[in-house]
């Protein structure tokens, strides 16, 4: 039987990330970007462990208008024993079945940090064109413009403006930190306040 659509919050972006400090800045660089684009960035972090995570897990990507996945960190890691990361492509691979089964637009984007590599580590995309970050900050502000200035044109889309944002939200984790006792940023509480700052930043004051 087919599963009910969910209801659809417009401004939603599922964030399909990798949740390690080297990812640190490109991590705040999506939440401020998209919060200053007056998108709501949501992510796995906000689901508690436990059972049946993985249906919440798809319920919250299917309740998102669009979804972004960074696969610029599908590498083998140091801590052994040694193993790929399948967290992104598994979820992106979710998400592109939800869309399909709903009825949905494809209204998922890949990003990458280096061209053409997408199409050797995950073939069955040829023809989608992965967004380039180049691993920077700057390169995650310009292709979320490239992407939601497509999808609903808005004189908001300002790179530097953007930058703004990016700089005042980082400038506030530490506090944030100390406040929410968190100790990492990829935890539920603090993933919050980031956006929470974010919008304050950009003059978007978000809802607690």
């Amino acid at each position: 039987m087919r599963a009910k659509s969910p209801d659809i919050s417009e401004n939603t972006v599922f964030l399909n990330l990798p949740y390690d400090n080297g990812f640190r800045r490109l991590y705040l660089a999506y939440i401020s970007g998209l919060i200053h684009l007056g998108l709501k960035p949501r992510a796995t972090i906000e689901i508690p462990g436990g059972q049946n995570r993985l249906d919440k897990i798809l319920d919250l990507i299917r309740g998102c208008r669009y979804s972004i996945h960074d696969l610029s960190r599908v590498q083998l890691d140091r801590i052994h024993p040694i193993t790929p990361r399948f967290n992104m492509p598994f979820e992106l691979g979710l998400a592109v079945a939800a869309a399909k089964i709903d009825g949905l637009p494809d209204d998922w984007f890949v990003f990458e940090s280096t061209p053409r590599r997408i199409s050797k580590s995950l073939s069955d995309l040829g023809g989608t064109d992965a967004n380039i970050h180049d691993g920077t900050v700057g390169g995650v502000m310009r292709e979320l413009v490239s992407v939601f200035q497509r999808q609903s044109p808005d004189e908001r889309c300002s790179v530097p403006e953007m930058m703004k944002t990016y700089k005042g939200v980082s400038s506030l984790v530490d506090d944030i930190l100390r406040e929410t006792g968190g100790k990492s940023l990829f935890e539920a509480g603090v993933f919050r306040q980031l956006c929470f700052a974010a919008g304050k930043a950009a003059g978007i004051p978000q809802t607690r």
